[in-house]
């Protein structure tokens, strides 16, 4: 019995079947890191040299009074929208599943409309809402819808009557991601629905719901610098107030870029250790449910 001849490419690396020589894998991801970077740096250099940014100005400004208190009023917008998205989207998801069908259409034409219109928009509805509703009140006591809706408080309400869509369909997702065999058990030892949906179903959910909910926490960091065109007072707006009178515009645009760098870099941070400590955890229950 004769051996069956070796192909002459046999055992040699694949460039050399492919008669083109190849480079390594890890050799293309060094060579394309070192040329992004040898372009950022030069072009950091070329920014750097040129006499466009005066350095000195963004300097003197960073921690500036005003900049400061934008900064302060950027993280109150932040944490008072963040929380009323929340609630209203739990509310909101809840009346989504419900089995009345007039509740369920309500929560969903409230998530379409606010969904589909831009925030930009909204922001400046509410912020014009006294020419829909002057005054607001009962009998004698009435108050201006002018003195009520300041630019902060119209501010709030566009931001969080916009988060609470988004939030609505994150928490109805998570809802969903529940076994649906647990709630039929649960019903089955004679917990009630409300009972069932805060005991059993939103716990689990939770674990859901919590890292998609940091996204929007650090788009919400972003997108409160839109409040600007309402005149709310915030790290934008601060920004804008300086540049108008001393005419540096790229300074103080770059000084408020990267503020809004430092809190999204600090917020996705806690999201990287949340989503790990959640991981972990999750972990650690599958390994004591199996005995191991």
């Amino acid at each position: 019995m004769t051996a069956k001849p070796r192909s002459q490419y046999a055992g040699r690396p694949e460039s050399y079947i492919s008669g083109k020589p190849r480079i390594p894998g890890g050799s293309k991801r060094l060579l394309i890191t070192a040329l992004v970077s040898v372009i950022l740096v030069l072009l950091i250099i070329r920014i750097a040299i040129s006499g466009a940014i005066d350095w000195s100005v963004m300097a003197s400004f960073f921690f500036h009074r005003a900049i400061l208190d934008g900064l302060v009023m950027t993280l109150q917008l932040t944490v008072l929208s963040m929380l009323s998205g929340i609630i209203l989207g739990t509310l909101l998801a809840v009346m989504s599943l419900s089995r009345y069908r007039v509740v369920n259409a309500a929560a969903m034409l409230y998530i379409w409309l606010f969904r589909g219109t831009p925030l930009l928009v909204q922001l400046i509805f509410w912020f014009n809402i006294a020419l829909v509703f002057p005054v607001i009140g009962a009998g004698n006591w009435q108050i201006s819808v002018n003195v009520l809706i300041t630019p902060f408080v119209a501010a709030v309400l566009g931001l969080g009557l916009n988060e609470g869509a988004y939030m609505a369909e994150i928490v109805r997702a998570g809802l969903n991601a529940v076994d649906s065999g647990q709630t039929e058990a649960a019903h089955s030892i004679g917990l009630s629905r409300t009972k069932v949906m805060t005991l059993i179903v939103f716990p689990q959910a939770l674990k859901i719901i919590t890292p998609p909910t940091a996204n929007q926490i650090i788009g919400m960091l972003k997108n409160t610098s839109l409040v600007s065109v309402i005149g709310a007072q915030e790290l934008l707006t601060k920004s804008e107030d300086i540049y108008a009178r001393n005419f540096h515009v790229i300074e103080l645009l770059v000084v408020a870029s990267l503020w809004y760098l430092i809190l999204t870099t600090v917020a996705s941070g806690l999201q990287y250790w949340l989503e790990r400590h959640l991981d972990g955890k999750n972990t650690r229950n599958l390994l004591s449910e199996t005995g191991v």
